[in-house]
């Protein structure tokens, strides 16, 4: 009972910064814009979270992510007659990255066969109903901001916001996606198997696709930043929201944990740990 309160309380966390971030924005349908477009992620959430938890299986967790991204930017998209240049290329690369993340993932589990972290929860009905429910939170928060700008939908002038905030998320993705192919890689190579990755990008940072992610999202709200208005500001709490759960709740917590179980009484990894900053390179 806690657990599907606890959903239902994510859902609200989602329509209260949804209904702030509305203000100063257009409708949609009659209901404040963005604060609709957030029920939209956690509808698609919910409705995939029951043949998942039916099969009890979790293979459909990420690319649930995906589609709620696609379909959210989709909304405010075709909620404007004639999208300005700025709005176009920020759903673009909202497309972009949820499509190469989303499949990336599903790839992944389908290869490996069971992503460990649902081994329990997806046999109970209001664990794994969180875990969807997190999941659209997550979805509506790290792109409320650019959500806001869509529909906002201002011409794009001569603004340096935009061109630092796109170098900014241009960085962040081309380090996502070396990162994650060159674990992938590494991964693939039968001689690796039950080793750590301590080369490419992994040798100057020990978790480098969580920068990028970061940095995706950081570069966002700086895209955003000239064109929110109001109670909208609220909506930059995204790449605040990126970071720390990605180095404070989930995220790095979780692998360090599970690093220091496989590999903590080896040397090679007690040196490479030392000598290898957590995120930010060059900086321990």
């Amino acid at each position: 009972m806690i657990n599907i309160l606890l959903s239902f309380f994510l859902f609200a966390i989602a329509l209260i910064i949804g209904y702030a971030g509305s203000q100063g924005g257009p409708n949609i349908f009659s209901y404040p814009g963005l604060m609709l477009i957030a029920s939209v992620g956690f509808f698609i959430h919910w409705l995939i979270f029951i043949p998942s938890y039916l099969l009890k299986t979790e293979k459909y967790y990420d690319i649930t992510g995906t589609i709620a991204y696609m379909a959210m930017a989709g909304i405010a998209v075709f909620s404007s007659h004639e999208l300005h240049l700025r709005s176009q290329i920020v759903a673009l690369l909202i497309t972009v990255w949820a499509l190469r993340l989303g499949l990336f993932l599903l790839v992944r589990v389908f290869q490996v066969g069971e992503d460990k972290r649902f081994h329990e929860v997806k046999t109970s009905f209001s664990r794994f109903l969180v875990w969807f429910s997190m999941s659209a939170l997550w979805v509506f928060l790290t792109t409320a901001n650019a959500l806001t700008l869509i529909l906002n939908n201002d011409a794009l002038k001569d603004d340096g916001y935009f061109f630092s905030g796109l170098i900014i998320w241009l960085i962040g993705f081309s380090m996502e996606v070396t990162a994650d192919e060159q674990k992938r890689r590494f991964r693939k190579n039968p001689r690796n198997k039950g080793q750590f990755i301590n080369s490419g990008l992994w040798s100057i940072s020990r978790h480098p696709n969580y920068l990028g992610e970061i940095l995706i999202w950081l570069g966002m709200a700086v895209i955003s930043f000239p064109v929110l208005t109001g109670w909208q500001y609220i909506t930059l709490i995204s790449p605040l929201f990126v970071f720390l759960l990605l180095t404070r709740v989930s995220g790095i917590n979780l692998l360090e944990a599970s690093s220091d179980k496989k590999w903590g009484d080896l040397k090679s990894y007690q040196e490479y740990k030392e000598k290898t900053p957590v995120l930010i390179p060059f900086i321990k």
